[in-house]
């Protein structure tokens, strides 16, 4: 494991980014979103303080949720027509995702879907600095991204070591004006990713196991504050902190087996574009049952995340069960739609197309959890077209 992402964690460290910056040169490409730090003042303070500092600056505004390729392939382009040094990318995970793959498309002859298709791809990249917005991803601080590609209805994940982000700027104040529907989708997005790395096979992890118990533990006490009270430092802060910890490499090495609810939602998000964390918190409660169900030999892991989490006491299976609907109840008392019909998807018709793709882009039969062919994905879809009665 080697992380070595400088965290600037805290309010009022933002002018230490001159600094931070000066190492890796004095022509930025300025990556962000919808316009929001713009709304909030964040992008007159970050444009006053370069210019001040004698830094040129391109923009590339727009950068999409469930960021699209379109906007790697015109980042690329202005990088190599300014001969730029370096990028910051300010916002949330979805503009330091298409900040990566722009790094690592610079030095990539052919296009940079390539890259996200096939990470051996990855060589040299340039030079990524955040200041980070929104808590969900963990992207500040892991070599990872992910990346749509609307044409091909495909969203994929890519890798390389040349993307981690040189340095990362973490104001728990940066994300007080975020939405509580963002808020709440950060939420289950950093609790996913505590899922797919806890729910495993591999024994005697039980540091990771400890580690990942208590993000979620801060996740399930910080998020509903944060929400009621969005100025709140200290819920903020936890969110962050655990967003970041829950992604960086710490609760899942070590362990051996890929993921599930991830691959099935990214075809729900390459489909129909929707927010990537509510479609995670719709999957996950539908993902557990059908564990439960069909593979005894999980039940022990879900009564232990039941009395270590939701601290439940009783026999195994039971609790078990039990712990899957106190997931479900709390997801959807951050607000959070948690059938498909609430966030637009009303028929099925493309559930086996997806299911297909999940199973392949994902490996969901030789390395999930409980492995999972078309057939079964699809009964898992299909599964959350309906509010939750059984657990």
């Amino acid at each position: 494991m080697y992380v070595p992402t400088d965290i600037r964690f805290g309010k009022d460290r933002l002018n230490e980014l001159p600094e931070v910056l000066e190492p890796y040169g004095k022509r930025v490409l300025l990556a962000y979103g919808g316009g929001s730090i713009k709304r909030f003042g964040l992008y007159d303070k970050v444009v006053d303080l370069l210019e001040s500092n004698g830094f040129h600056i391109i923009e590339l505004a727009g950068i999409e949720p469930n960021p699209k390729i379109d906007s790697v392939r015109a980042g690329v382009k202005l990088i190599r027509e300014h001969a730029l040094d370096v990028i910051l990318a300010v916002g949330g995970g979805s503009v330091v995702d298409a900040a990566k793959v722009i790094a690592g498309g610079v030095y990539y002859d052919g296009d940079a879907w390539d890259l996200v298709e096939d990470s051996s791809k990855m060589s040299k990249a340039v030079p990524i600095v955040d200041i980070l917005t929104l808590a969900a991803t963990g992207t500040e601080m892991n070599r990872n991204a992910v990346i749509s590609n609307p044409e091909r209805n495909e969203k994929l994940g890519t890798s390389g070591w040349e993307l981690l982000p040189k340095v990362s700027f973490l104001d728990p104040t940066n994300t007080f004006t975020v939405p509580a529907t963002q808020t709440a989708a950060g939420a289950a997005d950093i609790l996913s990713h505590l899922f797919e790395q806890y729910f495993n096979h591999t024994v005697g992890v039980d540091v990771q196991d400890n580690i990942a118990e208590g993000l979620m533990k801060a996740v399930i006490q910080h998020a509903p504050t944060a929400i009621q009270t969005p100025d709140d430092y200290v819920a903020r802060a936890n969110i962050l902190w655990a967003s970041t910890l829950a992604l960086n490499g710490i609760p899942g090495n070590g362990r051996v087996g890929g993921w599930t609810c991830h691959p099935i939602e990214h075809e729900l998000s390459a489909y129909y574009d929707i927010t990537h964390g509510i479609g995670l918190a719709i999957l996950t409660p539908r993902w557990m049952v059908y564990c439960l169900n069909h593979d005894a030999t999980t039940i022990p892991k879900f009564a232990q995340y039941a009395r270590n989490v939701w601290h439940l006491e009783g026999d195994d299976e039971i609790i078990a069960h039990q712990a899957v609907k106190a997931t479900h109840d709390f997801l959807k008392s951050l607000g959070i739609p948690m059938t498909l019909p609430e966030v637009g998807i009303t028929t099925d018709e493309l559930v086996t197309e997806m299911s297909a793709q999940a199973v392949q882009h994902g490996h969901l039969t030789q390395s999930a959890y409980v492995a999972l062919e078309n057939d079964d994905v699809a009964e898992i879809i299909r599964a959350s077209f309906d509010e939750m009665t059984d657990f």
